[in-house]
């Protein structure tokens, strides 16, 4: 389901939510480091989020290299 919402999503969308994510994922990591950190899933959680969004943003990438590479 999350993978159908990202495809919907805007590149510059993904690009915030990308740079969102990795500061969560900063902010999760510090307070770990501190002892604040109470759920140790949310850090698992932000990471494949991150992950996702890589993903599409590459497969996006990839396409339209496909698109615009069959002039060469």
């Amino acid at each position: 389901m999350a993978d159908q919402i990202l495809a919907e999503t805007g590149d510059a969308e993904l690009v915030d939510r990308l740079g969102e994510e990795k500061d969560r994922l900063f902010k999760l990591r510090f307070q770990l480091a501190t002892g604040q950190l109470d759920n140790f899933a949310r850090i698992k959680q932000t990471k494949k989020d991150i992950a996702r969004i890589s993903t599409e943003m590459r497969a996006r990438e990839i396409a339209a290299e496909a698109v615009g590479g069959s002039d060469e």
